[in-house]
């Protein structure tokens, strides 16, 4: 038998039970803010968990010997790809400054925390807000969205279904993205094991005198990145990109943005020079396009070098100069020596076309594989969203 419905008044959440409450967080919750914790104040002898915006590890990024807060809590994220994304909390704990903190308050309106943590945290996902420097969701946001809210009894067995429901879906997809990571592995060995032995299994080898290249053909040889290619960074910043722009816009991430100025024109390999990316985010770029400042172009290429080659090369292997530590600061980034200097594999320039074919085939079906995986990954995750609605607003019932 169908329960009675009612409109919330809400257009996104629509009908709701009869009997269920519309609130607002504020009604709820005490709101409260992260505070910025030093990554140097951290150790992993220490015993309280620091939580901040990222997703992997549960959002811990290390510990501290002190904490500010003590018992069940809602933490969400404020800024970035990841704003409004919410976590169950418990225990002795910390957060960052990129971390909201909601705690229950102790008034009339009985609330079960895990139902909280799906309602409230559909909700913020549904009304996190998007500028120019991305998606942000801030406290004073956060205390006026509204939610649905049922009776405790029904709180708890819809928290417990959807802890069982989601918590199935949340290992398939792990499942998936260890895949993955995998796939990205295997991509990576086949890249650096044809760029620095080549494709013949049985030409003469030499030591290379470079300990992250390691053996050779006898027949290749070294050279600078310099003698290869001209070196420049790009003119442009975050705010000129337009979503309507004409020209394609590269800029720290592996996402192309678009800007209506142009930078350059030809053929340009580019790479991240500071951030997450810097040094791992590559792009090959032709026609017209416009360049982050922080950006790094590559162009102007020898005739001793073909660009499809270098560009699995070095988008391949730059990233063991970065792990060496030699660029690492604060933020990790990449100095202009270091480009200038990295050292290339140079075969024959056929050999190097024949290499770069075999990777081309070789990328292409391996890639093919991880967009399979990562289309079954946003089914799984709009599925996942798609019951949390259902039945955090009532349209469908725990049996």
């Amino acid at each position: 038998m169908s329960r009675e419905m009612k409109h919330s008044g809400i257009e996104w959440i629509g009908e709701i039970p009869k009997g269920w409450r519309i609130l607002q967080v504020k009604n709820l919750c005490q709101i409260s803010r992260g505070r910025v914790i030093p990554i140097t104040d951290m150790d992993d002898s220490y015993t309280y968990p620091v939580y901040s915006s990222q997703t992997k590890n549960n959002g811990c990024m290390g510990y501290i010997n002190t904490y500010d807060y003590n018992g069940d809590a809602l933490t969400w994220t404020t800024d970035g790809a990841n704003a409004g994304t919410m976590f169950y909390r418990t225990g002795l704990f910390n957060c960052t400054n990129v971390c909201g903190i909601l705690q229950q308050k102790q008034i009339d309106i009985k609330s079960d925390i895990k139902f909280l943590l799906y309602s409230i945290g559909f909700s913020a996902r549904h009304n996190r807000r998007l500028d120019i420097n991305g998606f942000k969701i801030m406290s004073n946001e956060m205390a006026e969205i509204k939610f649905v809210l049922p009776s405790l009894s029904e709180q708890q067995k819809i928290a417990n279904y959807l802890d069982k429901v989601c918590g199935e879906m949340d290992e398939i997809i792990a499942l998936q993205e260890q895949m993955i990571e995998e796939l990205k592995a295997y991509k990576q060995s086949v890249i650096t094991e044809a760029v620095t032995k080549g494709l013949n299994p049985d030409v003469p080898m030499r030591d290379s005198g470079i300990d992250w290249i390691g053996e050779i053909p006898e027949h290749w040889k070294i050279e600078r990145l310099k003698f290869l290619c001209s070196i420049q960074t790009g003119n442009q910043d975050t705010q000129d990109a337009r979503q309507d722009g004409e020209y394609p816009f590269y800029v720290r991430s592996p996402k192309v943005e678009h800007s209506s100025k142009c930078s350059f024109e030809g053929e340009g390999i580019l790479m991240a020079g500071d951030g997450a990316g810097a040094g791992r985010v590559f792009h090959h770029a032709f026609g017209k396009y416009a360049v982050h400042q922080r950006v790094y172009r590559l162009s102007e290429f020898s005739n001793k070098i073909d660009t499809n080659y270098l560009f699995h090369y070095i988008s391949s292997l730059f990233c063991k100069v970065m792990d060496m530590g030699s660029a690492q600061s604060t933020v990790p980034s990449v100095r202009l020596p270091m480009l200038l200097n990295f050292v290339v594999c140079t075969p024959h320039l056929s050999e190097q076309q024949s290499i770069a074919s075999y990777l081309d085939t070789k990328c292409t079906e391996i890639d093919a594989l991880i967009a399979i995986k990562q289309a079954k990954i946003e089914e799984l995750k709009d599925y996942k969203k798609s019951v949390i609605y259902e039945y955090v607003t009532g349209k469908k019932e725990v049996v």
